[in-house]
């Protein structure tokens, strides 16, 4: 699918908010993974570096040209436009009330925003604070794979543990 198809294509209703993440390879990699699990929007907040730039291009391979994406300068911003628009805000952030990701089954009728965090900080604890829910990938992931962990954890909502169904684009786009 080229890029103007998939830009009027029906999406599942995610949007990805990158709350300052530093490195601009993580940018590139969460781009691709909103590509091929067809989310409706990224969100770049803060020192979050914006397209066009070479080092996002290296990870997101042509990605930054069908996904939409929007910048604003704060991540609180971005948690108010989304819970305005009925999205259930998720940070993916470990806390001492996180969920395991393993537990989380996204309702087909709902909207959510999924925060993503700094490398080091994590997500800004206003959104944290603020948020319907958050998420906490497997610590095993973290530690067998830490290069991984950094450049592919938006991937990581796409998760399935055993005896669980697939999270699809058919659960949320009618045929």
């Amino acid at each position: 699918m080229d890029p103007e198809a998939f830009k009027v294509s029906k999406k599942m209703p995610w949007v990805i908010v990158l709350d300052n993440i530093r490195s601009m390879h993580n940018v590139g990699a969460t781009f691709r993974t909103a590509d091929a699990f067809r989310v409706e929007k990224i969100i770049l907040t803060g020192i979050t570096a914006q397209p066009p730039h070479r080092e996002i291009q290296k990870s997101a391979l042509g990605a930054t040209e069908s996904v939409t994406w929007e910048y604003l300068s704060e991540p609180m911003l971005a948690l108010q436009k989304l819970r305005s628009a009925g999205y259930q805000i998720i940070c993916v952030e470990q806390t001492d009330q996180s969920l395991a990701l393993d537990t989380f089954q996204p309702d087909p009728d709902k909207k959510y925003g999924f925060f993503f965090g700094n490398e080091v900080f994590g997500v800004t604890d206003d959104v944290v604070t603020d948020a319907d829910a958050c998420l906490e990938i497997p610590p095993i992931w973290n530690q067998a794979f830490p290069q991984y962990f950094g450049q592919r954890r938006g991937g990581h909502l796409g998760y399935v543990p055993k005896n669980r169904s697939p999270v699809t684009i058919n659960q949320y786009i009618p045929s």
